[in-house]
Formats: C-alpha cells, sequence, structure tokens
C-alpha cells in the first residue's frame, strides 16, 4: 500500500525526555520493586523524572490530573515540565469489593485524564491476587512491570512526537 509508514513499535533506545513517576506506597515493598525497575529502564533511555508519592492507587489519577490542571504536563502545554507520567502501584484482593472499584477506578481515572488530556501514561498498577503475584511483575529490574510502563510512556512520546512533526 502507497504511502505507509511506521512509526516504531516499541520505546526508543534513547530519548530526552521528563517524566513524572506517580507511586502508590501501600504495599511499600512492591512498591520500592517498580520503582527500582521504572527508574533503571528511564535511565537507560537518558530520560530524567521527579517521583511524586500517594498513599494508594486511587490516589495517583488524581495526582495526574492536578498535574494537569496546574500545566506542568502535557508536553506541549506552554511551560510545561513534563513529557509523560508513569503510574506505579499495586491493589491485591482482599475479602470485600473495594478490590473491583479500586482496581476499576484508578484504572478508569488514568485514562480519562491520559486520552482527555493528551498525556503519554504508561501503567503499572498491577491487579493482582495475592502478594506472590506482585511480587513476580514487581522484581526484576528492567524485565518488571515498572520498567514495562517506562518504556511504553517513552514509546507513547516517540509517537506523539513523530505524529508532531509528520508531514500534512
Amino acid at each position: 500500500m502507497a504511502g505507509k509508514s511506521k512509526t516504531g513499535s516499541g520505546a526508543p533506545d534513547r530519548i530526552e525526555a521528563h517524566i513524572l513517576v506517580i507511586e502508590a506506597r501501600y504495599y511499600e515493598a512492591i512498591a520500592d520493586e517498580l520503582l527500582d525497575g521504572a527508574t533503571q529502564a528511564l535511565t537507560k533511555a537518558g530520560a530524567t523524572y521527579e517521583v511524586v508519592t500517594v498513599p494508594g492507587a486511587l490516589e495517583i489519577p488524581q495526582v495526574l490530573t492536578q498535574a494537569v490542571a496546574a500545566g506542568v504536563i502535557p508536553s506541549d502545554v506552554e511551560g510545561a515540565r513534563f513529557d509523560g507520567a508513569i503510574a506505579l502501584g499495586c491493589v491485591i484482593r482482599g475479602e470485600t469489593t473495594h478490590y473491583e472499584t479500586v482496581c476499576n477506578e484508578s484504572n478508569r481515572g488514568l485514562m480519562d485524564v491520559a486520552l482527555g488530556a493528551a498525556v503519554p501514561v504508561g501503567n503499572a498498577i498491577l491487579t493482582v491476587e495475592n502478594e506472590a503475584q506482585a511480587h513476580a511483575r514487581s522484581r526484576g529490574g528492567l524485565e518488571s512491570k515498572g520498567a514495562d510502563a517506562a518504556r511504553a510512556c517513552l514509546s507513547l512520546i516517540a509517537h506523539g512526537r513523530a505524529f508532531d512533526g509528520a508531514d500534512r
């Protein structure tokens, strides 16, 4: 097909970007592992970052909304500091339906902000049955879900920049 091109399918090896990392500390050991993976991936790609800590997963989209309202993200806003965001957190199923509420609303909130404000967001809010599953997904440095979220965010930034520079 004539005129068809590909803008890339993954995160760039190197990218100049400044990222807002929002981490929920409800499960501290898991949060540490997710943050380690995310920051390793960002550093490897040459990106810089700032970390904001919140109590739990439901607060992550609220902080991202505050960042948008303050004009520090997305990058196409005059004077914005951040090119994208990464959400790090964990929700472990308990004995009540609160699990479904937290899972659904934290992810819906992130998507609402990401789509509404065109913010590149890498999402590593783990939704798991037990702590063992959480550790299996959060451990591993560059192989962790935190690192995956960082690479997703950087990939979205690269795609956005490619679209901004596309011939019209």
